[in-house]
């Protein structure tokens, strides 16, 4: 009887709950008010719940506005509302989400809006001077060219990357060129120690990227995006004309105690080599999507054509970027999805020589102006008086270097909601990718005694090339071609578990593991003497095949990676939250002795804001305040395939019966004890929510500490590391610390008369010291400065990584009465020569040694900054964005010092006699050593750049919806429209790859400036 009067009592309630915008909101927990009743709505916004009559119900969710209403027999359908005090954007924080007001890591969010806002190419565009903490540089400003991601500072000597996830899937930093933007939904950046979910590789932080998926009950929506705009060079190089040249030269001549070159110096402009390699080059880019759902299933499927030729060279520096892209996601039942993506891409790209001696530009930047581009003949011109500068023109014209990348990216993903509280989820992610090359060099003269040369004056004898001793050929057209493949694949399995215990309670946690492996592997063959010297023949198949020269080469490698990982998490009130990681991973490319690593984090935040006395005290004007905590270690595992093991790959020269026979050596030397780079990072942040909402104000300081450096040293040759082909072992030692602050400011504001507007700011402090290097190890040196001018840069216990080290300059010597009674002896010195320091101040200046040489700057800089504005009003908006880096060094080293190379026209204000200036030597081809390196090569290389400024106009949807349309908008925009620098190089946005070389311009392909028109089509 009482069973039966407590099921008469009980009802069954059902209904639908859905956001501001009328879309369904899974995971709104639903709750019979004063029980512990309660379930959570599913993918379709839906609940069902059986409850006692008379009950009231309560729906809650992060983010927005608690609601109670009565439970009734009939459909209950719920409209939730925003609560900006809580802060309540999901981020991804790693095999998971949370909330903005949850989250106890430094996380920054990028969302779609912005990244549609700046019309970027690339995704590397779409995050620069976005977030506080990311500083992102141009490996080269050609169109496909690399980029470099750091986050909060190089924290070691090898690959400074951050770990990349597209969906789930792992990308490295290159792979980014094959994701359209305009594909994402959001990117979230893990900038601490709470990235530790992740393991290896996390400690350059996480960059997880997810792309856009079709929303439930939503019809078929169609998104078309274009444009089409000319580029152009940021900057061109002042330099010497023909008669600026002769002039000059002829005194540099007459110095040097030899017979001015040039009789008559009236030789007008000349050629502009600059203006013959820079060009004006379009752009284009075009972009569909369509999402909605069917029955059961959500869906987004995209397709882009980005075509964008070179500034320099045109169609042969341009790079071609299809894709499509599929994303489902099917509710199979109540309780299980299943989400598959698939992207395609297919890149074809053409490249010229870039950086440093044989590159175009410097080549452009270096020919002597008084010769012109081509003979009377036709021919090319040849510059004979500089045997290792060649006509740029004639480079582009024999340049046939061309890639093609067919690249496939998936992921299948099923969930499975075991009930309100656990959650189970299995994914196989895979990135596949073709890489086919071809390398053509023609038989082309380019003048007497090049090194580039692949053909003599045809006047002339053949040159041989010997081949083995007595064995020659003659140089000859040649083709290489190159086909590789890459495997990466990731099998992962976890569980997520979410539960509230009363109403203040809420614990969730994640178990899982991962398993990640990479097959690699490619043949290279170089074929000579190819039919009729054309490109149109250029073909393994079609060079001679009894040419001894042919040769060809293969390699094949395995990586595997497996871990296991935890996640806790506790919050009492969402007001006091704790989180704690846990990961243990192994790797390959470890020796058994060091083959696993365990990497823990902690992190805590207290919701100040919802404290009792802070509603009491004053600070009105504070919505919101969070103040988060955490520290942790993360590992890095990236070094070459088995760098722990010795390996067979030198050369050895061997007699067996009196015969010298070639043969197999020991190349790299192997340690068996070499074990895991780790990242110890601490941090304290604060998030503020001002005056209603329209600041949001988030503040960090972090202090990152790397250990144990993975590198290769300079060891003596006695080790056996130097015999051809051999390498130094690589091994752990050295420490580097980062410390600085992250601020991020975003302002939002609408008034009555309909104008919105904006404004966002973020800044980003480095400070970055190496503190320790290995017993006996002082510094390990790199950056090459000129030609044979040794290094430039070192890595040294108290300074920062690649700073510059050099000779101090203190001016110009006036007169040989001052060279002769200064009291300093300085080899070769003589009036107009540069005043170098000496800093030892043992009375010589000594270029034969570092006893002299001091600091003379960093290539990392102290200080970056992104600033962006937005409005719009009635149809009409407009957005800026700036960029600027400040307080990094960069050597000036595009400049041959060789007798008849160009100069740029600072020169103009050498010195000429007392007086004249203190700051530029003299010009001369005598014996000195004003070409070492010293802080007359090192410029200031901060910038402020207008990355992005766009004006647009959106036709009302009175006029459109009754063509069908729900969005037209038309635009005109600009890229790199600005740059306000000191530096006197073609673009001071630049960084290598390698953090000794980072701020070594040796001829930097510039950035582009765009100017472009576009649509944004929706229906």
């Amino acid at each position: 009887m009482l069973i039966a009067i407590g099921a008469f009592a009980q009802m069954k309630v059902s209904g639908t709950v859905v956001d501001e915008l009328d879309q369904p909101m899974p995971g709104v927990t639903v709750r019979e008010v004063g029980t512990t009743n309660g379930t959570n709505t599913n993918l379709d916004g839906q609940f069902n719940l059986s409850v006692q009559e008379g009950a009231q119900l309560q729906f809650s969710f992060v983010g927005y506005k608690p609601q109670t209403v009565a439970a009734t027999a009939g459909a209950i359908n719920i409209k939730m509302e925003p609560d900006i005090t809580t802060l309540g954007e999901v981020v991804v924080v790693g095999y998971g989400t949370s909330t903005k007001k949850e989250a106890t890591g430094a996380v920054s969010v990028v969302e779609a809006q912005k990244i549609e806002a700046l019309n970027p190419q690339r995704v590397d565009q779409a995050l620069q001077g976005q977030v506080a903490g990311v500083n992102i540089s141009a490996a080269s400003g050609s169109p496909g060219g690399g980029f470099n991601i750091r986050i909060r500072g190089i924290t070691t000597n090898g690959n400074n990357n951050p770990l990349i996830l597209v969906d789930g899937v792992r990308y490295d930093a290159a792979g980014l060129n094959a994701l359209n933007p305009t594909d994402i939904e959001s990117i979230n950046v893990l900038k601490d120690a709470t990235a530790g979910i992740y393991g290896v590789q996390a400690a350059n932080g996480v960059i997880l990227i997810t792309t856009k998926k079709g929303l439930s009950g939503q019809a078929p929506r169609f998104e078309f995006s274009g444009f089409y705009g000319i580029q152009e060079t940021t900057n061109r190089l002042n330099m010497l004309n023909a008669r600026e040249y002769a002039i000059l030269k002829n005194e540099a001549f007459a110095a040097g105690g030899q017979a001015p070159p040039f009789n008559n110096v009236e030789l007008g402009e000349g050629t502009d080599w600059q203006d013959q390699v820079f060009d004006r080059a379009p752009i284009q880019n075009y972009n569909l999507n369509v999402s909605g759902s069917s029955g059961k299933t959500r869906y987004s499927i995209g397709g882009s054509y980005l075509d964008q030729e070179g500034i320099v060279g045109g169609p042969k520096a341009s790079f071609q970027r299809y894709t499509a892209r599929l994303n489902f996601v099917t509710e199979l039942t109540t309780d299980v999805t299943l989400e598959n993506v698939l992207l395609y891409t297919n890149e074809q790209r053409t490249t010229l020589p870039e950086f440093g001696i044989g590159s175009v530009l410097f080549n452009a930047v270096n020919a002597y102006p008084n010769e012109p581009v081509r003979n009377e003949d036709g021919t090319f011109s040849s510059l004979d008086l500089v045997n290792d500068i060649i006509n740029p023109v004639a480079q582009i014209e024999n340049e046939f270097n061309q890639n093609i990348t067919n690249k496939l990216v998936g992921k299948q993903e099923i969930g499975w909601q075991i009930n309100d509280d656990f959650k189970v989820t299995a994914r196989a992610g895979y990135n596949y990718a073709i890489y086919d090359g071809k390398f053509f060099a023609p038989l082309v003269y380019y003048g007497a005694g090049k090194a580039q040369n692949t053909a003599l004056n045809p006047a002339l004898d053949p040159v041989q090339v010997e081949i083995a001793p007595g064995t020659s050929v003659p140089r000859l057209s040649s083709v290489t071609e190159t086909r590789q493949t890459f495997l990466d694949y990731n099998l992962e399995g976890f569980v997520n578990y979410n539960k509230t215990f009363g109403i203040d309670h809420t614990v969730k946690g994640t178990l899982g593991f991962s398993f990640f492996g990479v097959r690699n592997q490619g043949v290279t063959g170089t074929g000579f003497d190819i039919p009729f010297n054309s490109f149109e023949f250029a073909d393994l198949a079609a060079a001679d095949p009894n040419n001894l020269l042919n040769n060809s080469g293969s390699f094949q490698f395995r990586n595997r990676l497996q871990s296991v990982f935890m996640r806790g998490e506790y919050s009492y009130k969402q007001k006091y939250l704790a989180s704690f990681i846990l990961r243990r991973d192994g790797s390959s490319n470890f020796g058994p002795n060091n083959r696993y690593g365990v990497f823990p984090s902690f992190s805590a935040g207290w919701v100040i804001s919802d404290e009792n006395f802070f509603d009491n005290s004053g600070l009105n004007a504070i919505n919101f305040a969070k103040l988060r905590a955490s520290y942790g270690v993360t590992g890095n595992d990236r070094i070459p395939v088995f760098a722990y093991r010795a390996q067979l790959g030198g050369e050895g020269v061997y007699v067996f019966n009196d015969q010298l026979a070639n043969g197999i050596a020991i190349g790299r030397l192997g340690n068996p004890d070499l074990k895991w780079e780790t990242t110890e990072q601490a941090n304290i942040g604060l998030n503020l929510t001002l005056f209603d909402g329209l600041f949001n104000v988030d503040l960090d300081y972090y202090v990152k500490t790397t250990r144990d450096l993975l590198f290769a040293p300079d060891v003596s040759g006695v080790l056996g590391a130097y015999g051809a082909g051999s390498f130094p072992p690589f091994i752990n030692a050295g420490d580097v610390r980062n410390t600085g602050l992250d601020l991020a400011i975003i302002f939002e504001n609408s008034t009555k008369s309909g104008l919105n507007y904006g404004f966002t700011y973020n800044l980003t402090t480095i400070n970055n010291e190496v503190t320790a290097l290995p017993a006996g190890l002082d510094f390990l040196e790199g950056g090459a400065f000129g030609v044979g001018g040794g290094l430039a840069t070192r890595l040294e216990v108290g300074q920062p990584i690649g700073y510059f080290f050099g000779f101090r300059t203190e001016g110009v010597y006036q007169t040989e009465e001052e060279v002769n009674n200064r009291g300093v002896v300085q080899n070769q010195a003589t009036a107009g020569d540069l005043i170098f320091a000496d800093t030892d101040g043992d009375g010589v200046v000594e270029f034969g040694n570092d006893e002299d040489k001091v600091f003379l700057g960093s290539p990392i800089p102290e200080v970056t900054m992104g600033m962006a504005f937005n409005a719009d009003y009635k149809g009409f908006d407009f957005s800026a964005f700036v960029y600027a880096s400040i307080g990094n060094e960069v050597v000036r080293n595009f400049e041959r010092q060789q007798p008849f190379a160009n100069l740029l026209n600072y020169r103009i204000q050498r010195w000429t006699g007392p007086g004249s200036t203190n700051e530029h030597p003299k010009l001369t081809t005598a014996a000195n050593n004003n070409a070492v390196f010293s802080d007359y090569f090192v410029e200031d290389g901060s910038f402020l750049r207008l990355r992005n400024i766009q004006l647009g106009y959106s036709l009302p949807e009175s006029l459109i919806e009754r063509l069908g349309i729900t969005k037209l908008r038309v635009y005109v925009a600009a890229n790199n429209l600005i740059t306000l620098t000191r530096y006197t190089g073609f673009d001071p946005d630049f960084a290598s790859p390698d953090p000794l070389s980072a701020g070594i311009d040796n001829g930097f392909y510039p950035a582009a400036k765009s100017y472009m028109v576009g649509l944004n089509l929706n229906f």
